[in-house]
């Protein structure tokens, strides 16, 4: 993820640096905030264990010296988090912080929840790793569970480590069962760090400028932004006319988030997946629903982000909040599509591995027993109504948007014109973590906050974060 580099101090000074509003130093910006009383975190029971640990100027320090230059962190001072509690972190002075990202949405149920660390540490204790040649119950059964929660005949369930393994499965499969190569991907959409998932990327901001044959972007379907606002079936044309004059009239695939994750929070115009899915099945192509980040019941009116769009996807694929923080992804697809797979061998050495298994089958049950679908619909509708009235009184939030508990804020210095708001984004963003907040920050010009915390995410946290946002807002 190179693109958010941006982040990083030099850069995030410099825009500081250009914005309109800015104050003589950073005092003076605090000065500015102290003259409104600061919201407080709402209290949870709970306490830190004693940090004795190297702190974050040892930790950057040997960081920058022994791992990749392409790793960015956040905000001017980096954070130190040393331990976490459901939807709660603390750093090395057990500062407690409001985790509005959910470790870029990994975090499903809560940091450390009980169930899931219970399953994990008994399947550890009996046998961590066995690889697949030989039999074990926990991938079988955690496939079966996973394949129950799929509709129409969503049935095979392959195991892997992470969304850019996932969306690789799932570009070879509809290669191989289509018999064509031509790929599809929208503008603005993220599906991992490969070379082959990078290059369904279309922006020179997030993937390296290495040429990816037979792969099409289109129109990205985004109401707020794109040049037909929520007219799904304007956008749908420039799908059909990429198959007929990119593609020869043949396609292997077409991918897509049904709400955009790294790109903003975009949910999709209404109606466009279906419009599309028929166009690509026409074309000889499977349609791919990339769930990494939507699945699981955030949305919260669906288990799927796809059903908010009534299709069925030949192929989904799956990541993140999977394994509550695991590395693990999944590809669930079709007994025929499947198929093709068993011409050769299809192999994959710690995918599904009985721990990461144990744990995906805890989550599962966790989110069942916890009706965390039913809480994200009930908190995320609150959430999302105290942004929109937020919105009336700030005029620098030019957008409201998503499902449940994957919300999009995005920020502009003229609504007529939408203008992203780069440099604000970047001084609010810090001034939430001062707060206590800790959110994501996204979209095609880095001025969207990204909320997306873990689902057992309260009304009361849904409240101090509107309060933190109104706070920081005031004072600009």
């Amino acid at each position: 993820m190179g693109w958010q580099r941006n982040l990083s101090i030099g850069n995030f000074t410099g825009a500081f640096k250009k914005s309109k509003w800015l104050l003589s130093d950073n005092a003076g910006l605090c000065r500015g905030f102290s003259a409104m009383a600061k919201p407080e975190l709402p209290g949870f029971d709970y306490q830190p264990k004693p940090y004795k640990g190297p702190l974050a100027d040892e930790v950057l320090q040997k960081r920058k010296k022994y791992l990749g230059p392409s790793l960015f962190y956040y905000y001017q001072k980096p954070l130190n988090i040393v331990e976490g509690k459901m939807q709660y972190l603390y750093d090395e002075s057990g500062r407690r912080y409001l985790d509005a990202f959910a470790g870029i949405v990994t975090v499903s149920c809560g940091h450390c929840h009980p169930d899931i660390l219970d399953a994990i540490t008994e399947q550890n204790n009996l046998l961590q790793h066995a690889t697949t040649i030989y039999l074990h119950h926990a991938i079988a059964d955690f496939a079966e569970a996973l394949a129950s929660k799929m509709p129409g005949n969503l049935k095979v369930v392959f195991f892997v480590n992470s969304g850019t393994e996932a969306n690789e499965l799932a570009m070879l499969m509809a290669r191989l069962y289509s018999g064509n190569l031509g790929m599809i991907a929208l503008r603005n959409a993220y599906h991992g760090g490969s070379s082959n998932t990078i290059g369904l990327t279309a922006l020179n901001t997030w993937k390296y400028p290495i040429p990816q044959g037979e792969i099409h972007h289109v129109l990205n379907p985004n109401p707020y932004r794109g040049v037909f606002g929520s007219d799904a079936r304007c956008y749908a044309e420039d799908v059909q006319d990429h198959i007929d004059h990119g593609t020869s009239g043949k396609v292997a695939g077409f991918i897509a988030e049904t709400i955009q994750g790294v790109g903003g929070a975009v949910e999709l115009a209404p109606g466009y997946l279906k419009l599309v899915y028929d166009m690509v099945h026409k074309a000889g192509g499977v349609c791919i629903a990339d769930e990494v980040q939507t699945g699981f019941g955030r949305t919260g009116s669906h288990y799927w982000g796809f059903e908010t769009q009534g299709v069925i996807p030949d192929i989904v694929t799956m990541a993140k909040g999977i394994g509550n923080g695991l590395p693990l992804g999944a590809v669930v697809t079709t007994p025929e599509i499947a198929s093709v797979l068993a011409q050769k061998i299809q192999f994959n050495t710690f995918g599904g591995n009985p721990v990461c298994s144990a744990g995906g089958l805890a989550v599962l049950r966790v989110l069942d027993k916890e009706q965390r679908q039913k809480h994200s619909a009930k908190v995320g509708s609150h959430m999302i109504q105290r942004l929109n009235d937020l919105q009336k009184k700030h005029d620098i939030i030019g957008d409201v948007r998503g499902r449940g508990l994957m919300v999009g804020v995005e920020l502009v210095t003229d609504r007529k014109e939408k203008t992203p708001a780069k440099a604000e984004t970047g001084v609010l963003f810090e001034k939430l973590r001062e707060l206590g907040v800790l959110v994501g920050k996204g979209g095609l010009h880095g001025n969207v906050f990204r909320i997306k915390p873990p689902m057992c995410f309260t009304k009361d946290d849904a409240d101090f974060l509107v309060d933190a946002l109104d706070y920081a807002m005031s004072k600009l």
